[in-house]
């Protein structure tokens, strides 16, 4: 039932209605909003990496909430179960929008969405962050080895003043819903905003095998398979009792 409410919050992300006359409307004024600025960088190398965010904002009296929605392909996943032992261990807040096999090769994966509830930095105002474990699948070995590339499409970026009912009105950000907190028991207002200067993309790249050396390890397996028995062959009939 959470995963069903979780799916309408998250792909039916719409403009909300203008809010009625006796809610109060509070928030950052909209010259605020050019200070907002967010950074996404890769961390680690080979299969098992780090999605970095962070997002930097001139200080306010008010606290104010960031949740970034992530795209991400087939090529790579998430360990939900991980994600759930950093949440008790970190307060690492990630949601994920479909249960993820980790098991599967990329060919038989399909891509998925991640929220990621970004948390203030102790003691730097003005900085939220987030650090995500983000996994490399096993992809198909190609006729000469080498690397494949992983594509992670830039996120989109919401934000909300904490103590807020009512988004300020005549922002050039759009209005939409999805879940409060990671809990996904509620939904509220977020502004989307726009123009941000972040890169398109992020790119892995993560080592796939050589298909030309199918043959040799084959044989290789099978010659050590072959000795193996004849070893033990050898010590049964030497040492055993029959």
């Amino acid at each position: 039932m959470l995963l069903l409410h979780f799916a309408l919050s998250v792909f039916r992300l719409t403009p909300c209605e203008a809010s009625q006359k006796d809610e109060v409307i509070c928030g950052p004024a909209s010259a605020w909003f050019e200070s907002v600025d967010m950074s996404v960088d890769v961390a680690k190398r080979g299969f098992h990496r780090e999605l970095l965010y962070e997002v930097h904002h001139d200080p306010t009296p008010q606290a104010i909430k960031a949740l970034v929605i992530q795209r991400l392909p087939s090529g790579v996943y998430m360990d939900q179960y991980q994600l759930a032992s950093l949440r008790e261990d970190t307060g690492l807040q990630v949601l994920l929008d479909s249960a993820v096999s980790l098991e599967d090769p990329a060919h038989m994966s399909s891509g998925f969405s991640a929220l990621v509830y970004l948390s203030p930095a102790d003691g730097l105002p003005g900085l939220l962050q987030a650090v995500v474990p983000v996994h490399g699948r096993y992809h198909r070995p190609s006729s000469s080895g080498g690397w494949e590339r992983v594509y992670i499409e830039g996120p989109r970026l919401l934000l909300r003043p904490e103590s807020c009912e009512t988004l300020p009105s005549g922002l050039p950000h759009r209005v939409v819903e999805a879940p409060c907190t990671v809990q996904n028991q509620s939904v509220c207002s977020w502004l989307e905003i726009q123009g941000l200067q972040v890169p398109d993309s992020v790119t892995l790249e993560l080592p796939v095998g050589d298909f030309s050396l199918t043959g040799p390890v084959c044989a290789g397996t099978i010659l050590a398979t072959l000795l193996c028995f004849a070893l033990l062959f050898r010590t049964i009939w030497t040492h055993g009792i029959f």
